[in-house]
């Protein structure tokens, strides 16, 4: 009887461990690729080529829903690329839902 009760609370915490993990190596893609974007954007100064760039090192995602934006880049100037994932979650016993996860990078451009 006791392990019925304490087999819950175990199924419950493995679930979730494993769904952490899945939403941290997400965040590491999403930081890997923005980072990536900002760097073509600061040597290019091209924001199309930034998004490709950006899409192609989170290439373990969802590509249809990830969503890249960036800012103009002149010299001199902070370019700025943000990529936004919603994450689905499911937990037995616990339930399940979405939330977004958003990652940004900085860089000084060139000239």
């Amino acid at each position: 009887m006791e392990f019925a009760l304490i087999l819950v609370v175990l199924v419950l915490l493995v679930f979730g461990i494993v769904e952490f993990g899945r939403a941290y190596h997400t965040n590491i893609q999403l930081t890997h690729a923005t980072r990536e974007g900002v760097r073509e954007l600061a040597v290019s100064g091209d924001r199309p080529d930034a998004v490709a760039v950006a899409r192609g090192a989170a290439s373990s995602l969802d590509l249809a829903l990830l969503q890249i934006t960036t800012t103009e880049c002149s010299p001199g100037a902070m370019g700025r690329v943000t990529a936004q994932y919603p994450f689905e979650y499911s937990i037995p016993l616990f339930g399940s839902g979405t939330f977004t996860l958003e990652s940004e990078a900085v860089m000084r451009c060139g000239g």
